[in-house]
Order: C-alpha cells, then structure tokens, then sequence
C-alpha cells in the first residue's frame, strides 16, 4: 500500500490513524453480529426482485458500467459511474459506498436521479464501487479501504474527466462506516465526508471520532428514527466529531433512504462547491 506523506503530517494525526486501523480489526471481529442486522431487509429486498417494476428514469444522466482489474482485492471488480445531464469534464467526484448485501448498482433509483438533476450544473459525477461485505477495510480478504483510494477513485477521475481537487466520500449503513474510516486513513483527501445510517456500533465508533482526521472536510451523519440497531452509534460518533446528527423518520431501509437523497446530494454539492 502507498504511503501517503499527509498521513505522517504530525502525531496526533497518526495516532488516529492507528485507532481507525483497531477499529478495523473491531469490525472484523463482529462482522458476524453485525450481518444479522440487515438479514431481514436483504430477504425483503430479494423478495421484491421477482416483482415487476417500471425502468428507473435517469433524468438525462449517463450511466456507465465499467470493470476494475484490481491488485488491491484480487479480482475483476465493477464500477458504476454516473455523471449528470449536460456533464461535462472538470466535475467534482462523489464517491458513494453500499450497504452489506447490496451492491454498485442498488442507488440506481429514481429519487436518486431526481435529487442529481435538481442540482443543475452544481451536480457532482457519482462513482459506485462495489464491496461485496468487505466492509470496506483492509483485512486478510483484501486491501478494500486501499481500493477505494488507489484504485476506484483515480479511475473514475480519468474516465469521467473529474476535478480531482474536489472529491467527497459517503455512503449507507455499512457504506456509511467505510466512507468515515477510508477518509480517515487519508486525511485531507476529501471536501466532505457522509454516512447516512452508517453501521456504527455503539462503544467502537470513538476511533474514528477524531476531527483531525478529516481536516477541511465537512461532515455529516443521518440516522432513522426508527433504525433498530445504529442510532446509539451515530450519535456517539456525531457528539465526538462536534457536528448535527440529522434524525428523520424511518428505518433501516431504502424507503427512509430514497426520502433524503435530496439532503444527501444537497449536503455534498455545496461541500465540493466550496472546498478549497
């Protein structure tokens, strides 16, 4: 793994890295427990496959489907990228990370679509990694966190033409945990940082509760008010980084996270609009 010369910038800054790297191993080790949260939504979700439905309208947005030999994850690995109607090169980037059973594809949806064209010319082009159930870290499966920065992002800046002075990170449940922890292991390195329901378990989110980490870049934490499992978590979390835990109605589940995709894109358009 490339080291990067801002990760040794200063002590305090490095000792943080080093407790994202045990919380790494935390998560590995619950991985199992964890998993269960989201075994009855995965069957929903499967169970709702079967049933027609209309074709998802892009809002005039491209979406292209691209595959990644990585060395960092031993495989050929999928890449979804989007970028808006009228897109051009120089856009920011938006790297958006899935939940456990989910996949590059699952934030496909028309309220996704709908929130990017409401943008106009402030809309980000979007990348989606796949993760399988990595949980998006670097552990004895592969180098996943390692992915995301050495891999999927200076790919989707080349394909895409993105400025790559301006990239955000954010994502779902366990999309949510991994956008906090890969920013983390770079600091400096993204405008802004998203988890929206992100799978925090209570009492092992404080490593990645060091604002240092994340420097110049804005935050921000959502969570259902109904979410079974990480509210305890998030709110840990958003009382150490000092910033608003944004609670709404709903659960654990795309029916909360399709109603906020407004928020979601209108939160990292002005983050990567302002980013200096």
């Amino acid at each position: 793994m490339h080291v990067r010369k801002d990760m040794v910038a200063g002590a305090a800054v490095a000792a943080a890295a080093v407790a994202v790297a045990v919380t790494y191993g935390i998560y590995a080790a619950h991985r199992r427990r964890l998993a269960a949260v989201f075994i009855a939504v995965a069957l929903a979700v499967g169970a709702l496959a079967g049933c027609s439905s209309p074709p998802v309208h892009t809002e005039g947005a491209r979406v292209l489907h691209l595959t990644i030999d990585s060395r960092l994850v031993h495989g050929t690995m999928p890449l979804t990228l989007v970028t808006p109607a009228h897109g051009g090169a120089h856009r920011p980037l938006l790297v958006f990370l899935h939940g456990l059973y989910y996949d590059n594809n699952s934030q496909l949806t028309g309220q996704m679509f709908a929130a990017l064209h409401a943008l106009g010319p402030r809309a980000p082009d979007i990348a989606f990694p796949y993760g399988d159930r990595s949980w998006w870290v670097n552990s004895a499966d592969g180098a996943w966190a390692s992915y995301v920065l050495d891999e999927v992002i200076p790919k989707a800046l080349t394909v895409l033409h993105a400025d790559p002075r301006r990239v955000a990170i954010g994502g779902i449940s366990m999309g949510g945990l991994g956008a906090y922890a890969i920013a983390g292991l770079d600091p400096g390195r993204f405008c802004a940082v998203g988890g929206h329901s992100a799978a925090i378990d209570p009492g092992t989110g404080g490593a990645l509760g060091n604002p240092k980490l994340y420097r110049h870049a804005q935050l921000w934490l959502d969570v259902g008010a109904q979410d079974p499992s990480f509210i305890a978590g998030d709110d840990q979390l958003a009382t150490a980084l000092h910033i608003h835990l944004h609670m709404w109605p709903g659960g654990h589940d795309f029916g909360y996270w399709n109603a906020y995709w407004g928020d979601y894109l209108g939160f990292y358009a002005h983050a990567l609009a302002t980013c200096r």
